[in-house]
């Protein structure tokens, strides 16, 4: 059987032409960046180029703009690091509070923990059914001395679309800084910080064609945040440690073509995921679609399966070619239900929950061929626990 690769949502195949760019770069740029000779200047001159390409399709200065080695990181400096900068000079076990949803990603959650054992009072937003959080619940949830608030533009399990403007605007009227993970939702829906008031904002290169291992965190001006990493200068003193020029370039050219294609691609990908969503509803007794109310990011599908083993679902599909995931990528190996589920008031250890996402490589025909795999794969996982 040809495979399919339906787990788009936890990376993406690396876009030919990005690769090649990388590559040139590797062979091309052997100087540091913080070298002062010639190699260096290039390579330097080269970042920073980088730089200027992704702010200009994020509408961002290129001084906003600041490169890490991933979303993970970009996150943690966002929460922490603002956390950290915003309690400078206060005395000793003094606060402030670190607001989030409760279906954020691991790394938002991880540094909001992390800020808590600091002294950060510890804020959790609750969402509704489709995992959607009312901006008007921030009146009463948000404390007397918040500083920084925490929601995602698209999440990345179920792809519920957050209604981040007017989070950030209700963020801004008070003086919170507001954050947004956007990597699930950059190049996939309009993602621009000179339409859109956020103050700190996560992207990654490898949710887009682009490679692992680079991120950036868009940082507004005059929004304060304290580095994680000592011992460095790089990235203006934010996030030290030798700078990736090649990924750099690479990320920025996965940017510009995600978002020439944006609007062509995502509607391509919505209409995949509607098919595989009908046959599978149609197809499959029990079905759950999570999230299936509310407005969507277009390649995620997140469904539920009533007293089917998770991970027998989970390692049949991959053994009839099918790619698919339990959830966040982050979370692999683990057997507790999914945070963002029990949020959403659903989730439970009798149940299966699976993530199918799409992508540029995604065909109808594919969709067509994984959906009778997937309708086959549950027949047989199902009479299997009934024999047992």
């Amino acid at each position: 059987m040809d495979p399919i690769y339906l787990d788009h949502a936890a990376t993406t195949p690396v876009r030919p032409e990005v690769a090649a760019a990388m590559c040139q770069a590797l062979e091309e740029l052997p100087g540091n960046p913080s070298s002062q000779h010639a190699w260096g200047r290039t390579s330097r001159m080269r970042l920073e180029e980088a730089r200027e390409r992704l702010a200009a399709v994020l509408g961002a200065a290129r001084r906003e703009v600041y490169f890490t080695s991933g979303g993970t990181v970009a996150d943690n400096l966002a929460v922490l690091g603002r956390w950290r900068a915003a309690r400078r000079g206060v005395a000793a076990g003094a606060g402030g509070a670190v607001v989030y949803s409760a279906v954020e990603h691991k790394a938002v959650i991880g540094a909001a923990e992390a800020a808590a054992r600091e002294g950060a009072e510890r804020v959790v937003l609750a969402v509704d059914g489709d995992g959607r959080v009312q901006p008007e619940s921030l009146d009463d949830a948000v404390p007397a001395e918040p500083v920084v608030l925490s929601v995602m533009w698209g999440n990345n399990e179920v792809g519920t679309l957050q209604p981040v403007a007017e989070l950030a605007a209700r963020c801004r009227e008070a003086g919170i800084a507001f954050h947004t993970d956007a990597v699930q939702a950059f190049g996939k829906v309009p993602v621009r910080v000179d339409r859109v008031p956020v103050d700190l904002l996560t992207v990654t290169a490898h949710k887009i064609g682009g490679p692992k291992g680079i991120g950036a965190l868009y940082v507004r001006d005059g929004v304060a945040v304290e580095p994680l990493v000592h011992g460095g200068g790089q990235e203006r003193g934010l996030h030290p440690g030798t700078e990736n020029v090649a990924g750099a370039i690479a990320f920025a050219l996965a940017a510009e073509l995600a978002e020439r294609e944006r609007e062509a691609e995502a509607a391509r990908l919505a209409g995949l995921r509607d098919r595989l969503q009908a046959q599978l509803v149609e197809r499959v007794d029990g079905l759950i679609v999570n999230a299936g109310g509310a407005a969507r990011l277009p390649h995620i599908l997140n469904v539920s399966l009533p007293e089917v083993d998770q991970e027998a679902l989970l390692v049949s599909l991959d053994l009839e070619g099918v790619a698919a995931s339990s959830g966040s990528a982050c979370q692999s190996g683990t057997v507790e239900p999914s945070h963002v589920l029990v949020a959403m008031g659903r989730g439970s250890a009798d149940e299966a929950s699976i993530r199918l996402s799409v992508g540029r490589g995604t065909t109808a025909e594919m969709v067509d061929e994984a959906a009778e795999r997937f309708v086959r794969v549950v027949e047989r996982v199902r009479s299997a626990a009934f024999g047992a």
